[in-house]
């Protein structure tokens, strides 16, 4: 499998620097169309209602066009990400609540958002979601006739100034839809220590997920057949931050932030084999960077999107960029 094939960075463009902080990033493929979307906001990595979702479309991945863009009042628009569902392209984002009177933050006052299109470039939204307030909304999946999301989210919702140890009672929830606008939770990725995850589902259904764990604890892979009630959890040997989990051909690709070296975290790429990670290659990053997203062009081709600020402030101020890196495999 992997130890047969050789991954190769052919190439890797800054697509996207317009001076703001631009981050957390995702790719996909829509009809006849590329499709890449990231947040953007001027005053950085942090909580703002200054920030916005950029939907971006390209035929083959070279030159990029802007055809949406979209905040919400009041809130902090991140992580947004694609699902193509229904004929439909999807874009999710997570969004938390800055009106607050004394700028305090509570995970319970979380709310999805969508906006979504039929052809890519006339769009609705956004729309908030039904069965979504309180939960962090992340990564997208679909199987068969039903949409699933992941919602981190806090135990019982009990609020985070009254929980005892916030972080061992977040959850990562599996929640399902029918039509990608009203969810119902199923399961759970993760029952504490709960964080960003990435998912996907096999031919038979089961759920093979790549679970952030809050804290800075090791990464976990996460498995789980239909109803999705119990679930298997195995440590891996390192944090992966902001998480990416993708099938190229029958090899299982990941990709995250490695902060092994505390002072130079990098975006990184493995291989997923016998639940353990086989370290591939670092991509050009540092400072504030990660959260890819990825697209197989074919059986030997494909692109990946992240984002850096090692170019621009080093940090998790502005500017940081977007980037696509074009990977071959070889052998």
């Amino acid at each position: 499998m992997s130890e047969n094939v050789e991954l190769r960075v052919e190439s890797v463009r800054n697509i996207f620097d317009d001076g703001n902080h631009n981050a957390f990033t995702d790719l996909c493929r829509f009809r006849d169309d590329l499709y890449l979307t990231f947040r953007s906001c001027p005053d950085g990595h942090g909580i703002f209602d200054t920030s916005c979702i950029v939907v971006l479309r390209s035929p083959d991945g070279g030159e990029w066009e802007e055809v949406f863009r979209f905040d919400v009042p009041l809130r902090d628009t991140r992580d947004p990400h694609f699902l193509v569902f229904q004929d439909r392209l999807i874009v999710y984002t997570g969004t938390w609540l800055v009106a607050t009177s004394d700028g305090s933050r509570d995970l319970n006052d979380h709310l999805g958002y969508a906006a979504w299109s039929e052809d890519g470039a006339n769009w609705r939204g956004p729309q908030w979601l039904e069965g979504t307030y309180g939960h962090y909304i992340w990564r997208a999946a679909a199987h068969g006739d039903k949409a699933y999301l992941c919602g981190r989210r806090t135990r019982e919702f009990v609020p985070q100034h009254m929980a005892a140890d916030a972080s061992k009672q977040r959850e990562s929830a599996l929640l399902e839809s029918e039509d990608g606008l009203v969810w119902r939770t199923v399961g759970l990725f993760e029952d504490e220590y709960g964080d960003e995850t990435a998912f996907l589902f096999e031919e038979d259904g089961s759920i093979l997920a790549v679970a952030r764990t809050h804290g800075g604890r090791p990464a976990q892979v996460c498995r789980s057949k239909p109803r999705y009630k119990e679930w298997t959890r195995t440590a891996l040997d390192r944090y992966i931050g902001g998480p990416m989990l993708a099938k190229w051909g029958d090899r299982y690709l990941v990709g995250g932030r490695k902060a092994i070296d505390k002072g130079n975290p990098r975006t990184t790429l493995y291989w997923l084999v016998n639940d353990q990670l086989q370290e591939i290659t670092e991509l050009p990053s540092g400072g504030d960077n990660s959260y890819p997203g990825f697209v197989e062009l074919d059986d030997t081709r494909g692109l990946l999107s992240y984002y850096s600020s090692h170019e621009g402030s080093g940090g998790k101020e502005a500017p940081a960029s977007i980037y696509l890196a074009g990977l071959s495999l070889t052998g």
